[in-house]
């Protein structure tokens, strides 16, 4: 109140209980007489656009946590929170199989796999290849001989060499094969037979073949036999040893001994050379 109030502007500010309009009470009054409180003014929403927004996206989840939670039972969630789930697991596996082709997988670098530590290697892995069996060494030939004739005389020897023969009698085999087929494996243009086996070369000396031109009708031994290089030579020698003393006679003695030739000196020309190919073999 003011000082100059009038007496009727006093009274309109004093309560009807006597109490003055400015006095301040804790006392509240109940029941049909309780003093309706003063409206409250509503409290201005700020003007920034982002603090709005974040006031509408708080709202809406606790909406959102509301509903779900009136949607969960007992037993767990209901059909459409079960709907729901399904359909954004369904969403992640698409996004993760689209991002999965995304990546980039080069077909030139394929993957190693390596093997297990305790596997064990196939018997196969660890087999050890066979070596493959080396090629005879050829002799390179000597005394003018070519490398047919060298192998031939190579066979002689290694005949004798295997029947322990002393390097006398190799060298006497030698010479008679230069004499007789000229260290040729020779078949007989008399005995067709002979044509039927490996051969180089052929003579018409009655039934004679092969290196030493031995004759199937004196008892040496069949067609097949005598064309054989290995035959013929292990039957020559076989003949010389039951010559007593051959290792003392000369070449030519020792041949004629056991071939029994028509020309019995004609062996003692092969015997240097017979020499020098044995050398070169022993």
């Amino acid at each position: 109140m003011r000082p100059y109030d009038s007496a009727e502007q006093k009274q309109a500010h004093e309560h009807p209980d006597g109490r003055p309009a400015g006095a301040t009470s804790t006392e509240r009054v109940v029941g049909r007489h309780r003093r309706p409180d003063p409206p409250r003014a509503a409290l201005p929403l700020p003007r920034s656009t982002p603090v709005r927004a974040a006031l509408i996206t708080g709202l809406s989840c606790c909406l959102g946590v509301a509903a779900f939670a009136g949607t969960w039972q007992a037993g767990g969630p209901s059909e459409p929170v079960q709907g729901a789930l399904a359909d954004r697991a369904a969403a992640a596996a698409e996004a993760e199989q689209r991002a999965s082709r995304s990546l980039d997988r080069s077909p030139a670098a394929p993957m190693t796999i390596l093997p297990s530590p305790t596997a064990k290697p196939s018997p196969s892995a660890t087999r050890k290849p066979k070596p493959k069996p080396a090629k005879p060494v050829r002799p390179r030939p000597v005394a003018g001989l070519s490398q047919l004739q060298m192998d031939n005389a190579k066979i002689i020897v290694d005949v004798g060499r295997g029947m322990k023969m002393p390097r006398r009698g190799l060298v006497v085999a030698v010479a008679t094969a230069m004499q007789e087929s000229d260290l040729r494996n020779l078949a007989s243009d008399v005995l067709p037979e002979s044509a039927d086996y490996p051969h180089q070369g052929s003579g018409s000396d009655h039934d004679s073949v092969g290196l030493f031109q031995q004759r199937p009708s004196s008892g040496w031994g069949t067609v097949r036999d005598l064309m054989r290089p290995t035959y013929a030579a292990r039957v020559f020698y076989e003949a010389l040893l039951e010559v007593p003393g051959w290792e003392e006679m000369s070449v030519t003695a020792a041949a004629q001994s056991v071939q029994i030739s028509a020309f019995p000196d004609a062996y003692a020309q092969h015997e240097e050379r017979a020499t020098t190919v044995v050398a070169a073999l022993t």
